[in-house]
């Protein structure tokens, strides 16, 4: 839920402001200049920050691909329930309010007035969310979650244009490039459908599974450009009110989807769906209370990485969780790797990497 574009950090990291090298340099003087401006950036800043700054970065590589296999985890081994799935993506929402409250003091500010537009923002906000997961939630039921998390890169082109559209970002020719060659991407993996499709699941439920997390990543673009709108109007820009934000946005969002589980009767389920599981009752419940967990935990890593870094940096590692997410539902899952969702993951990957670029660029010369 939450974007890397979603507002600006406090402080840029040095690094990512140093001159563009001239044609005229040798790469040995580039690489010269740039291990010093990396030296001198890093004796800048105390080592507190640096251990801050490498755990949000752990916890982007690592807890959002773990929430992702987690939720194939379950369908693999005997869940059924699309809500539930979607219910425990929020569940874990009073994780980060136990980081929030203790930043209070520590910054010495207060919490943000809740007026009633503010409040009917959370409202929105918290209903989009909750509708994108559920919807995240079937596409990961019928998807090998290799193919899941290559068709949700799309988000990233979504992203870009709600944020075109909604916040006026800009757009420069690295940028559309990258939207171009993600769509592309996903052309192949749509194409390519017959090679890993699961024996249990039909041709439609895996069309289906593509057409909703095409959709979810839509609705995922979407809610990135409603976020930044929502404090581009406030004017207020910092790491306590995004915090407040993501807070106030899942529980929202954990009210929406509890309603749901409890009127689809799902809740009742889940002890039935504990008994039938591979593994037993104490695997199924370790699924849910992990999948709640890294899920906060990815966002909250996000959320320290904007701020102690950059967005661009952000978005690196969005590149590289995508990537992670595929080899690791290979490795543990044992998800089919044809040759035409290798060459997706490639092109997809060089998208990434363009607006990365882009991005970067935009900012320098703003």
């Amino acid at each position: 839920m939450l974007s890397a574009s979603l507002l600006q950090p406090a402080e840029i990291m040095e690094a990512a402001e140093a001159p563009i090298p001239s044609e005229s340099e040798s790469l040995w003087d580039q690489i010269t200049k740039f291990t010093a401006t990396m030296n001198a950036a890093y004796k800048r800043k105390p080592i507190p920050y640096w251990i801050l700054l490498f755990l949000g970065i752990i916890a982007m590589v690592v807890a959002f691909p773990a929430s992702s296999i987690l939720s194939r985890v379950y369908y693999a081994n005997g869940g059924q329930s699309k809500w539930i799935i979607s219910w425990i993506a929020v569940a874990g929402w009073p994780l980060i309010a136990f980081i929030l409250f203790p930043t209070y003091f520590i910054t010495k500010t207060f919490p943000t007035p809740l007026g009633f537009k503010l409040f009917l923002s959370y409202i929105v906000l918290g209903f989009l969310s909750a509708a994108d997961n559920l919807m995240y939630a079937y596409a990961y039921a019928y998807l090998p979650a290799s193919t899941a998390a290559l068709v949700a890169s799309s988000s990233l082109v979504f992203s870009a244009l709600f944020g075109y559209v909604l916040v006026n970002n800009r757009m420069n020719a690295s940028i559309v490039n990258a939207l171009f060659v993600i769509t592309a991407g996903l052309t192949i993996i749509a194409l390519d459908s017959s090679s890993d499709k699961y024996d249990n699941i039909s041709n439609s439920q895996y069309v289906m599974g593509l057409v909703w997390d095409v959709l979810a990543s839509a609705l995922h673009g979407l809610i990135f450009a409603l976020s930044e709108l929502v404090f581009v109007k406030l004017g207020r820009r910092s790491f306590v009110v995004v915090l407040e934000q993501q807070i106030m946005v899942s529980l929202f969002a954990f009210l929406f989807t509890s309603i749901g589980v409890i009127v689809s009767g799902d809740f009742r389920r889940i002890s039935s769906e504990a008994t039938t599981f591979k593994g037993g009752k104490s695997a199924y419940y370790l699924v849910l209370i992990w999948g709640a967990v890294t899920f906060q935990l990815g966002v909250l890593g996000a959320t320290a990485v904007i701020f102690l870094a950059s967005t661009v940096l952000a978005g690196v590692l969005n590149a590289v969780r995508t990537p992670v997410t595929s080899i690791a539902a290979v490795i543990l899952l044992h998800d089919p790797m044809s040759g035409f969702k290798i060459l997706s993951l490639l092109i997809t990957f060089w998208g990434f990497g363009s607006y990365i670029y882009g991005s970067s660029m935009d900012h320098k010369q703003s």
